[in-house]
C-alpha cells in the first residue's frame, strides 16, 4: 500500500514540474544546501547516513563484505590524500578520468566524452564547489533518471589503498571531481560493484536525458551520411571506434595512426566540390589530442588543394587538438561502429534549432495484470500497457525515394532500476516494443485496451527487432501520418518491472495511454428479477430474515456457502468471514453492520450476477479465473479501470498464484463497488476530487 501511495505522490510532484533540471528531485530526501550548512554551523565534515563509508557501499559479491578484493581498504577524504587538493582545476578534461579496479570502463569512457561538452558537464557537475571555500565534506552531483534530474548528495570519504585512490582518479591526483562523481553515481545504483560492466551511451543518457542509436559499419543504411549530418544539426553526440579481435589490439595504432577500440567523437560532416563531383567528408577527434589520421583529407593531404580555397578555409583543415577530416567511405571502410547519442529539448539551449520533440511515457508490468510477454503470447499480449502515438506532421526534408510523406521517430524502451537489483539477483529482462497501426474505426478507442482480437487481427508495422535482455531497446520507425499503438513488453508474461518509454519525433507529436480512465457502472438489480438461484435458498433466507428480522456477516456466510456446497463446476472452498462482511458493508444502509430481507435479496442477485461473469471469463481446467483475466470479467461487471488500479487489484487479490476462485473475484468485485459508491457519495459536486480529513479518510477506508 506505501508504494502504491508513493507513486501518486511522484505523478502529482512530475506534473507540478518536479524533476526537471532546474527543479531536480532530491535523492532520497537529502537537500544538499540545507545538510552543507548544518555542516558548516556545526563544524563537523558531512557523513553520508545513506551511504556510508562502510563495505556495503562496495558491493555485495565480489567486492561485498569479507571479499579478499575488500581487505586493507580505507575511506579517505580528499584533505588526506593530498596537501592542495582541487574540484576542478583549468576546467575538466579527459586526463581527469583514469580507471583503477573497478569494471567501469563504460562510464569512464562517457564521463571523458562528457568534457568535451561544457555546457552539458556542468549539468551534472555543479562548478560552485571547492575543497577551499565553504568546504563541509559534502558534493552534489545530476544525474538523468527515467525522465527526472536527480540531486544525488554525498560526502568526500573515498576507498583508497596503500594512500590511493581505488576507483576512478585524476592523472595528477590532485583533482577529486571525477572521483566524487563516480561515487555520486555508486550512490545512485546501490554500490561501486553494481557499476560493473555496462554501455558508454547508457552514461550518456543518464548524463544528457537523451536517446541513443547504434549502427554496425559493416552494414551501414544507405541514408547514414545524412542522417549523421541531421544528427549533427540536432546538436546529438556521436562517437565512433574500431572493434578489435583480441584484448592485445585495445589502443594499438593502425599504420594510418587510427587508435583501436579507442572512443573518437565525431563533430562535422560536410560535402565538397572536387573536379565536378560532390565528395562526402567527416571530422573527427582524437580526445588524445595528438594522433591523427594520416590518409586522405587528412591535415596534409594533397586533396586539399583540389578544392576552393575559400571552402578550404571554412572547413579549417588544421588544428592542433587531435581533430581531422577524412573521406565517410574512409571512415566506413575504417571504424566499425557508430553511436549517436540524440539529446532531448531540455538538454537543448532554447535557441538551437531542429530539436527533437519528445514523448516521455512511464509505465509498470506487473504479473496478473499487465505483463502480458510477447506476441507468442495471445492469451495475455493484449494486457500489456499500450500507449496511442498521433503521429500529424510529416518531415520536412522526406528521404529521396520515398513514395509518400512519412513521419521520423526514434522510439527507444529503458527498464528501470535492474543495476540496483543486481543485489537481489534480478537482471535484465528481455523487452522489446511493437508499433501498430490504427484502423480509422478504432481511432476515438481509448477508453479501455485494445483486446486479443485486434492484435489477432493486425501485424505491426514496424518494431524493435528481437528481444533482449539490454538496458535499454530503441528503433528509428518512418510511418506515414497517423494514429499507432505502441506495446511494449517482456518476452515472457508475468514478469515485473517498471519501463520508461520515449518517443523522439521530427516534429511534435501527441500520446495518451489507453485506457486511463477510471470509471464504474456496477450492476444495479431490481427486486422484481426472478429466476436465479434455488428456491430452498430463498425460503431459508427467508426463515431467518423472518426470525432475525436482520442477519449479520455470520449468518450470511452460513446462508451462502450452504446454498454454493454443492457446486463442482468451479474451484470454491466458501466464502470467507471477510468476503462475506465486505457484502454486508456494501448494502448496510442504516450502519448497524446487519442486511434487512430487501438488501439481502439485492445481494443475491449481484452474486448471481458476478458468478455469470466468472464462469463466462473464467477458461483454465482448474476452475479458478486467472489474474489477467479480472480486466475483462471487470469490464463486464461494470468497471474501467487504469493499468495501476488493475496492477494494484492484481496485487491485493490474487497473491503470488496469480489465480482467483470465485470467493476471491466476489470479495474484490464488491470492494470495488463500495469505494465507487463511497466517492460517487462524496463527491456531491461530480469534480472527479474530494478532499476528507484524516478522520473522515479513516472511516471511509475502514469500512
Amino acid at each position: 500500500m506505501a508504494a502504491q501511495a508513493a507513486g501518486v505522490c511522484r505523478r502529482r510532484a512530475a506534473a507540478e514540474g518536479l524533476g526537471s533540471h532546474q527543479n531536480a528531485v532530491k535523492y532520497l530526501g537529502q537537500d544538499f544546501e540545507a545538510l552543507k550548512q548544518q555542516c558548516l554551523d556545526s563544524g563537523e565534515l558531512f557523513k553520508d547516513p545513506e551511504f556510508p563509508a562502510c563495505p556495503s557501499a562496495l558491493g555485495y559479491k565480489e567486492l561485498g563484505p569479507g571479499s579478499p578484493q575488500t581487505q586493507g581498504i580505507i575511506w579517505k577524504r580528499p584533505t588526506e590524500l593530498s596537501p592542495s587538493p582541487q574540484f576542478i582545476v583549468g576546467g575538466a578534461s579527459r586526463t581527469d578520468v583514469c580507471q583503477g579496479d573497478l569494471g567501469d570502463c563504460w562510464l569512464l569512457a562517457a564521463i571523458a566524452s562528457l568534457t568535451l561538452n561544457e555546457r552539458l558537464l556542468s549539468r551534472v557537475v555543479p562548478a560552485d564547489q571547492s575543497f577551499q571555500e565553504n568546504y563541509a565534506g559534502i558534493f552534489h552531483f545530476q544525474f538523468w533518471q527515467y525522465g527526472e534530474w536527480v540531486e544525488v548528495v554525498v560526502d568526500d570519504r573515498l576507498p583508497t589503498r596503500d594512500g590511493r585512490l581505488l576507483f576512478l582518479h585524476s592523472a595528477e591526483g590532485t583533482e577529486f571531481w571525477s572521483a566524487l562523481l563516480e561515487k555520486a553515481y555508486a550512490k545512485l545504483n546501490g554500490s561501486y560493484e553494481a557499476l560493473a560492466g555496462g554501455s558508454t551511451v547508457e552514461g550518456f543518457e543518464d548524463f544528457t536525458g537523451g536517446i541513443s542509436e547504434f549502427y554496425d559499419l559493416r552494414k551501414p543504411p544507405a541514408n547514414l551520411y545524412r542522417l549523421i549530418r541531421k544528427a549533427l544539426r540536432k546538436g546529438s553526440l556521436l562517437g565512433c571506434s574500431i572493434e578489435v579481435s583480441s584484448v592485445a589490439e585495445a589502443e594499438a595504432i593502425t599504420r594510418q595512426r587510427l587508435v583501436k577500440s579507442h572512443a573518437y567523437s565525431v563533430t562535422g560532416a560536410e560535402e565538397v566540390e572536387v573536379l565536378g563531383h560532390l565528395e562526402q567528408l567527416i571530422r573527427l577527434r582524437n580526445p588524445w589530442g595528438e594522433v591523427e589520421w594520416t590518409g586522405a583529407w587528412s591535415d596534409s593531404a594533397p586533396e586539399w588543394s583540389r578544392i576552393d580555397p575559400r571552402r578550404r578555409e571554412e572547413l579549417g583543415r588544421k588544428a592542433e587538438d587531435g581533430e581531422f577530416w577524412m573521406s565517410f567511405s574512409d571512415f566506413l571502410e575504417q571504424f566499425s561502429r557508430l553511436e549517436i547519442c540524440n539529446l532531448s529539448p531540455d538538454s537543448l539551449s532554447s535557441e538551437e534549432a531542429h530539436q527533437w520533440s519528445l514523448l516521455l511515457l512511464q509505465g509498470r508490468w506487473a504479473r496478473g495484470a499487465t505483463a502480458g510477454g510477447c506476441q507468442n503470447y495471445p492469451a495475455t499480449y493484449w494486457t500489456n500497457p499500450q500507449f496511442k502515438i498521433h503521429l500529424d506532421e510529416a518531415d520536412e526534408d522526406q528521404e529521396e525515394g520515398m513514395a509518400e510523406p512519412c513521419c521520423t521517430a526514434l522510439v527507444g524502451l529503458m527498464q528501470k532500476d535492474r543495476r540496483r537489483r543486481r543485489r537481489l539477483g534480478q537482471g535484465l529482462l528481455s523487452i522489446g516494443f511493437a508499433v501498430y497501426q490504427v484502423p480509422k474505426e478504432l481511432a476515438s478507442h481509448t477508453d479501455t485496451h485494445l483486446g486479443r482480437d485486434f492484435f489477432h487481427g493486425h501485424q505491426p508495422a514496424a518494431r524493435s527487432g528481437a528481444y533482449v535482455n539490454l538496458w535499454e531497446v530503441w528503433g528509428r520507425v518512418q510511418l506515414p501520418p497517423g494514429e499507432y499503438l505502441l506495446v511494449p513488453s517482456t518476452f515472457e508474461p508475468f514478469k515485473d518491472g517498471d519501463f520508461c518509454l520515449r518517443v523522439f519525433s521530427e516534429k511534435k507529436a501527441r500520446a495518451l495511454e489507453v485506457g486511463d480512465v477510471v470509471a464504474g457502472v456496477p450492476h444495479e438489480p431490481q427486486l422484481s428479477e426472478g429466476g436465479h438461484g434455488d428456491p430452498e435458498l430463498l425460503s431459508l433466507c427467508e426463515e431467518l430474515t423472518g426470525k432475525y428480522s436482520e442477519i449479520g456477516a455470520n449468518e450470511l456466510k452460513k446462508v451462502l456457502n450452504g446454498a454454493f456446497s454443492t457446486r463442482t463446476d468451479m474451484k470454491f472452498d466458501g466464502f470467507s468471514i471477510h468476503t462475506c462482511r465486505e457484502m454486508v458493508s456494501l448494502l448496510d444502509s442504516t450502519g448497524t453492520g446487519t442486511l434487512r430481507p430487501a438488501e439481502l435479496r439485492t445481494l443475491w442477485l449481484k452474486i448471481w450476477k458476478y458468478l455469470e461473469i466468472y464462469q463466462e471469463v473464467a477458461h483454465n481446467q482448474l476452475g479458478t479465473m486467472e489474474a489477467h483475466e479480472m480486466r475483462t470479467a471487470l469490464r463486464k461487471a461494470g468497471f474501467t479501470l487504469n493499468s495501476q488500479v488493475q496492477q494494484t487489484i492484481a496485487s491485493r487479490c490474487s497473491g503470488g498464484t496469480l489465480h482467483l476462485d470465485f470467493d476471491g473475484f466476489v470479495a474484490c468485485v464488491v470492494r470495488l463497488e463500495t469505494l465507487f459508491k463511497l466517492f460517487k457519495l462524496l463527491d456531491q459536486n461530480q469534480t472527479g476530487i474530494i478532499q476528507l480529513s484524516l478522520a473522515e479518510w479513516l472511516c471511509c477506508v475502514l469500512v
